[in-house]
């Protein structure tokens, strides 16, 4: 995994985070556009994360006043992209190398790759923040 740097406002909403829902997020990113905040957790703190249901979601969004989104982590680089791109269906991840840069290609059903894209490129932009944050992948491409 590699380092990951927070801001001042993202340590202060994992201090919340975790004072509300008793999970530790290893990461926490702020998106002041559409007013939302993306903790990734712990597998094993999902459950504590979400609260029964959603509550602990729903104390923290209100508290902060932001949409909050939940990502599960994993080592796994293909199982946390799955994760990261949720709904989305992904049918096949290849992970290759193409002019010294980790590469993920994506292949997605069309009827779902303009969500998986979002508007002006949005959703997959999202996706290689938080994979690149987190997984040895310079960029991600939808097939």
């Amino acid at each position: 995994m590699s380092e990951v740097k927070l801001d001042t406002d993202g340590m202060r909403y994992i201090v919340l985070f975790e004072q509300i829902t008793g999970a530790s997020p290893i990461d926490c990113m702020i998106d002041d556009e559409i007013n939302k905040v993306t903790f990734v957790v712990k597998s094993e703190d999902m459950g504590a994360a979400i609260g029964k249901s959603g509550d602990h979601v729903n104390r923290v969004k209100s508290m902060i006043n932001k949409q909050i989104e939940i990502i599960e982590y994993s080592d796994d680089v293909r199982e946390f992209i799955k994760n990261v791109i949720q709904p989305v269906s992904i049918k096949n991840i290849n992970i290759g190398e193409k002019k010294g840069k980790r590469i993920a290609y994506l292949n997605i059903s069309a009827g779902e790759r303009g969500f998986a894209i979002g508007r002006e490129g949005r959703n997959i932009g999202r996706v290689k923040t938080i994979v690149s944050r987190h997984h040895d992948i310079d960029e991600v491409v939808i097939q």
